[in-house]
């Protein structure tokens, strides 16, 4: 894979970059939120791995203004901030996971490994349909109604593990684990604020509900097909 690291600490950057390295993925430096911000939106790459704590501004407005400039390229928070809220507003602006520092390396390779399998499903070519809703798993495009609606990675990673368990009921647990890889807590309403995403941006290219919440109980996408 190619790799952007977003890091000021050398002592960190050079490790992260070592170990990237070290399992034959080609990496990127940025020491700064100004210069991070041009590498992604000049390169291409499969993976940002961002700090949340920048010389020149923080990590959560950093990512906010790359999904705002429509750069979906997944972004995994490195951060010495342990607090739950702190990683749901992560989440909430448009990063896929997150891990604290200090941190084991296999463990931040797991994660890489994990987001590269949400972001490029082992059979790519596979189409998810749902009645008017359609995903390209190859160009990662949805449809609704044949009209192409854009999605946020967060979004996109939540719809397809929704259609890949269609007609079935599924926990916030199940989510929460299956989707960003982490354990749910209950005080928090981040699923469900996506839940909220998804829906509108289904309604707004069709009449039909297709995303309900079962209570006490989960979600569930039905499909006739």
């Amino acid at each position: 894979m190619n790799v952007l690291v977003i890091e000021d600490d050398p002592s960190v950057r050079a490790l992260v970059k070592a170990v990237l390295e070290k399992n034959n993925h080609t990496v990127d430096v940025a020491e700064t939120a100004t210069n991070g911000e041009k590498h992604a939106s000049e390169d291409s790459y499969d993976i940002i791995i961002l700090d949340l704590g920048l010389p020149d501004g923080d990590g959560f407005d950093l990512c906010k203004s790359m999904r705002d400039d429509e750069i979906t390229t997944p972004v995994l928070i490195l951060s010495a901030e342990q607090e739950t809220d702190v990683k749901i507003k992560c989440l909430r602006v448009g990063a896929d996971d997150y891990i604290t520092k200090p941190f084991d390396t296999e463990e931040l390779m797991a994660r890489i490994e994990a987001i590269s399998r949400r972001s490029t499903d082992s059979n790519g070519d596979r189409i998810l349909e749902c009645g008017e809703l359609k995903v390209n798993m190859l160009e990662r495009t949805f449809f609704v109604n044949n009209t192409k609606v854009d999605l946020t990675n967060n979004e996109y990673n939540l719809l397809v593990y929704l259609l890949k368990k269609k007609n079935k009921i599924v926990t916030q647990e199940e989510i929460a684990e299956n989707v960003w890889d982490i354990h749910f807590d209950t005080q928090t309403n981040y699923i469900n604020v996506y839940i909220s995403y998804l829906r509108k941006k289904i309604r707004s290219n069709s009449e039909n509900e297709y995303i309900d919440t079962v209570r006490k109980k989960g979600f569930i996408i039905r499909c006739e097909s």
